[in-house]
Parts: C-alpha cells; sequence; structure tokens
C-alpha cells in the first residue's frame, strides 16, 4: 500500500527520535519515496547523516541548504507529499501546529502541507495528560489531522504509563490503513454544499446566518481521503479546503448555490447538503443603500428556493441524496419528516442548545436518520469525527445499493 508514496517523515527533539531510524526503513523497504525535515534539537538524539543514508535522500533542517545557502522551498515539500508523519511528534511541535506558529522549517512544512498529516505523539506522562496538551490534541483532530495514540510503558524518566511513541511497525500499519481506505470511494463523485447564503437588501446589507461551512468541508475531507472526487458549492466562508480532490465552486445567495449544485448534480453518485440556506430572501432589493429614517421600514421577504428538495425530486436510481437539518424543538420529529416529504435516503440532525452550540463550534453532536437504519446517535465528538461517522453511513449505503 506504501509503494510509490511520497512521505514526509518529520523528527522532533524528543529520546524516541531513534526510532525514526527503523521507522524510515521500514517504509523505503516499502516501496514509499522518504524526504526527511528535523528539528535542530532532533539532531541532539539522531544525526542527519543517518536519516539521510536510509533514506537515500538529503536532510532538511533549516531553511537554507549547502555552501551557497539555497532556499529549501518548504511550500514546495508541502505539496510534493502524499502524506506527512510527524513521529516523535514532541509536545512542544504539538503546541506549534495548533496554534500555527511558524518558528522553524518543519512547522512552516506542515502550514504549508496539503496532504494528510499524521502526529505520533512522544513525551513524558504527564506532559501527555497535561490540560494544555491534551487541548492541543483536540485542536489538531479538529484541523482534520491524524493522532496516532501513544503507547504505556516505560519513559525515559523512569516512570510507567502513557507517554511512548507507538512503535514504527504500528505507525507503518496505521499508514498503510489510511491508504487502503482512501480507495474505498476512489470511483464516487460526491456533490457537497456547505457555509452559509448570502440574501441582498441592498448593496452593502444582507440577511445570512452563523453558518461557518465547518462541518461541510471536514466531510469534503474525509470523503476525499477516501478517494472520492468532491464539488464542494460553498457559501462565503473564511476556511478553504485542502485536498487536491476537491473542487471549490464559491456562491453568494441561494439562487447561485442552486444553479451550481444543478449544474453537478446530474454526473454524481452523491449529494450532501450540509450547507445553512437562507429560507428567505428581499423580494426586492434596492439597487443603492437604504438611508436610516426616523420611520419604520419594512423590508419584505419570499422564499428561496429549496435546494435539497430540488434536487432530490430529480434524484436517480444509482444516486444518494442526504440533507442536514438543524433543529431547535422536535429535532426528530422534523428530521424524519423531511425524509419523507423530500425523498431523502438520510439526514444527519443537529440540535441547536446550550449544549450543543453547533455555529463556529469544532464540535457537534449529530444523529443520523435513514429510511432503512432508523436512528443512529453519536456522543459529542469533533466535527471531522463527525465526519468519519457521516462518511462510514454513506460508505454502507453505497456497498447496498
Amino acid at each position: 500500500m506504501l509503494f510509490r508514496k511520497k512521505i514526509i517523515l518529520a523528527v522532533t527533539g524528543s529520546i524516541a527520535a531513534y526510532k525514526s531510524a527503523l521507522l524510515t526503513r521500514l517504509l523505503v523497504k516499502a516501496g514509499a519515496e522518504v524526504r526527511i525535515v528535523m528539528s535542530d534539537s532532533a539532531k541532539d538524539f539522531i544525526t542527519p547523516l543517518t536519516l539521510s543514508t536510509l533514506s537515500k535522500n538529503p536532510v532538511h533542517s533549516s531553511f537554507t541548504l549547502g555552501p551557497q545557502g539555497e532556499w529549501v522551498n518548504h511550500v514546495e515539500l508541502g505539496l510534493w507529499a502524499d502524506v506527512m508523519v510527524m513521529a516523535p511528534a514532541s509536545a512542544n511541535m504539538i503546541a506549534s501546529c495548533a496554534n500555527g506558529q511558524c518558528h522553524n522549517l518543519m512547522a512552516a512544512v506542515y502550514l504549508s502541507a496539503r496532504c494528510p498529516v499524521f502526529f505520533s505523539p512522544a513525551m513524558d506522562l504527564d506532559m501527555w495528560r497535561h490540560p494544555s496538551t491534551q487541548k492541543n490534541i483536540y485542536s489538531l483532530r479538529s484541523y482534520g489531522n491524524f493522532i496516532i495514540e501513544p503507547a504505556s510503558g516505560e519513559l525515559a524518566s523512569g516512570l510507567v504509563g502513557e507517554g511512548r511513541m507507538a512503535e514504527p511497525e504500528e505507525i507503518v500499519k496505521h499508514l498503510e490503513a489510511f491508504f487502503n481506505l482512501s480507495r474505498q470511494m476512489h470511483d464516487k463523485h460526491i456533490l457537497i454544499t456547505a457555509g452559509p447564503t448570502r440574501e441582498m437588501i441592498d448593496p452593502v446589507r444582507y440577511i445570512s446566518n452563523h453558518s461557518s461551512g465547518k462541518m461541510g468541508y471536514a466531510l469534503a475531507e474525509e470523503l476525499a481521503n477516501r478517494g472520492a472526487k468532491i464539488t464542494l458549492v460553498s457559501g462565503p466562508v473564511s476556511i478553504s479546503a485542502k485536498h487536491p480532490n476537491i473542487q471549490v465552486m464559491k456562491v453568494q445567495t441561494a439562487e447561485e448555490m442552486l444553479q451550481a449544485a444543478e449544474l453537478v448534480f446530474p454526473n454524481v453518485n452523491a449529494a450532501i447538503m450540509t450547507a445553512a440556506v437562507a429560507d428567505f430572501k428581499p423580494m426586492n432589493p434596492a439597487s443603492e443603500k437604504i438611508k436610516k429614517t426616523n420611520t419604520t421600514s419594512e423590508i419584505l421577504l419570499e422564499n428561496t428556493t429549496d435546494i435539497l428538495q430540488t434536487l432530490a425530486a430529480k434524484k436517480g436510481s444509482h444516486q444518494i441524496v442526504a440533507g442536514f437539518a438543524l433543529e431547535t424543538n422536535d429535532g426528530r420529529t422534523n428530521a424524519e419528516l423531511k425524509v419523507k416529504n423530500k425523498n431523502l435516503d438520510f439526514i444527519v440532525l443537529n440540535e441547536l442548545s446550550q449544549d450543543n452550540q453547533v455555529f463556529g463550534n469544532d464540535f457537534n453532536t449529530i444523529e443520523i436518520f435513514g429510511k432503512q437504519s432508523g436512528w443512529l446517535s453519536f456522543e459529542k465528538q469533533t466535527k471531522a469525527q463527525a465526519a468519519k461517522e457521516i462518511a462510514n453511513y454513506l460508505d454502507q449505503l453505497f456497498n447496498h445499493a
């Protein structure tokens, strides 16, 4: 599964850095092309010469290389790779990546990488358990990164417990499983809508909502990681898609989103509508800014077109159509009605509450209702983890179609 895969191995300053030699050898033996980035502190534990010899490539640790000071293009490295693996990942580098700090070449490569990134933490027991480290781990997961959980055992400090870097053989198994999963939907084309829409009142004001697009983008990344070709029709958001399998079509209004979705829909195997489309739009948007007066102003509204219902009405026998339901009351009842009335295969329910602030949050509590499966419930989890559950459900439907 690793034959001809392009892998960046990032080695940080940890006593577990000695394991990176065996990991490099195993990756090369499996047929992967390995390029190594080291932090300066990693050189205290293992030499660049060792890793260069095993990888058969130069080892990079600074932004310049060689006697002439040639620039090491961190962007090029990030674009080159099929996957990046930070092993060992120290508490310091985990914190840097989680918070977007770019103080060395390794951090720059991580921030430039468009490929999936795996972290294999290695640190002492109390460092691993510290709330700040766990918060950083949650942040990395929420960005769509993968965490290879540390093992328990005797640590360098003499303590016994969690914090040991996973063994190289275990890391290779994680990578093989990932690339095996990346073929799961390689023959599928999936349409996803995400984010809010904006319905103009006048040239400077609009009707919208608080949707961040995080759930839709997380789902797009997860399905792309499984090999699917993704067309992501996105309203205005502040995030961007990373995976090269994702084609983004940017729109503003509900009408623009409908037109873009209708253009793509005939050629897709599935459509999942996560977007928070505005239900209403001004009947007569002003061509110039409306001036404030001392009298009460009225804005007449009309319904926008129901994108989900419009697409589902055209659904072919080979297609799966799903929607999202954001409810504040009677969530299950309303979600079941939407599946029935809109001819959906399944729906994902988010219930907005004090404990589940969906908009802009990195976490979500979801339930899935399908015509055949009934209700499936999940604990509160990151949106990246929720995306995995939705992708698993979709894959089951593909396999039983």
